[in-house]
């Protein structure tokens, strides 16, 4: 398996201020990321696009509130790289877009790369990203919070759409994936799966390297909620193998730990 990376509760947050594009998605079967389809300009406002000094984008992200953004551990970001925020189509970057400075990296000290546990990075944005219909938060789901198995949800990104290709598609992908149980994503991946972890696909869409880091949203009351960041999965990113993510109400408590030790959200 390959990481997807190019070489205390208080509940969820208020779904007035989270979740709820202000440009509503359109996903088929909710309705590459492998076998995805181009999302709607500015219907995932809290996706965002992690790129070094020279542009080049490497990871995924969410942003949780004007000052945050979480991502995967293994992206391995640093203060020198950049955020991008209300970005659609990498080739011609819009109106809509901020390239935002990092004023400090959380990685969480339980990350281990050979098990790929824990995989969670806080960014706390060194200048606050200005929201609007193309820049919004997406809600934490509360760590009591369940999203049980066969529920429908959705992944994004600039990832490959092929595993063999040599480019990431330059307009922002998104596909329906539906959630698996532990004990159903352990007959794929055995052992390697953890309480910390979360499975989606394996029913003919699959995210893949360069998705690493973004959000796995699902919609409970009318609000998306991350419930996933995009962690491991298959060399190949085969859509009969389901993508591992990271499971978000799992590692709330500390999320929440790190945001009150640095003036919340």
């Amino acid at each position: 398996p390959w990481p997807w990376e190019i070489p205390p509760s208080h509940g969820r947050l208020c779904p007035a201020d989270c979740g709820v594009p202000a440009i509503p998605p359109v996903v088929r079967g909710y309705n590459r990321i492998v076998n995805g389809e181009a999302a709607v300009p500015g219907s995932w406002p809290w996706q965002v696009s992690l790129q070094r000094n020279d542009g080049f984008h490497f990871c995924g992200g969410s942003l949780i509130s004007e000052n945050w953004v979480v991502t995967a551990a293994h992206c391995g970001v640093r203060k020198t790289d950049s955020v991008v925020v209300g970005a659609y189509d990498q080739d011609a970057p819009g109106p809509d877009q901020q390239e935002l400075k990092i004023e400090k990296v959380f990685k969480n000290p339980r990350f281990n790369m050979l098990t790929i546990h824990d995989d969670i990075t806080l960014i706390k944005l060194a200048t606050p990203a200005q929201l609007s219909d193309r820049v919004s938060p997406v809600c934490l789901p509360a760590a009591t919070d369940d999203f049980p198995g066969g529920m429908t949800c959705v992944t994004t990104g600039w990832g490959l759409t092929d595993s063999s290709a040599s480019d990431t598609p330059a307009v922002l992908q998104q596909a329906a994936v539906p959630l698996l149980t532990n004990a159903q994503c352990k007959e794929f991946w055995g052992f390697r799966i953890r309480d910390v972890m979360v499975c989606a696909g394996a029913d003919g869409a699959s995210s893949c390297m360069g998705d690493s880091g973004g959000p796995l949203v699902c919609q409970r009351d009318g609000a998306w909620n991350l419930v996933g960041i995009v962690s491991w999965g298959s060399n190949t990113c085969d859509t009969k193998t389901p993508g591992v993510y990271a499971r978000v109400t799992k590692l709330r408590g500390w999320i929440d730990s790190i945001l009150e030790a640095n003036g919340g959200l």
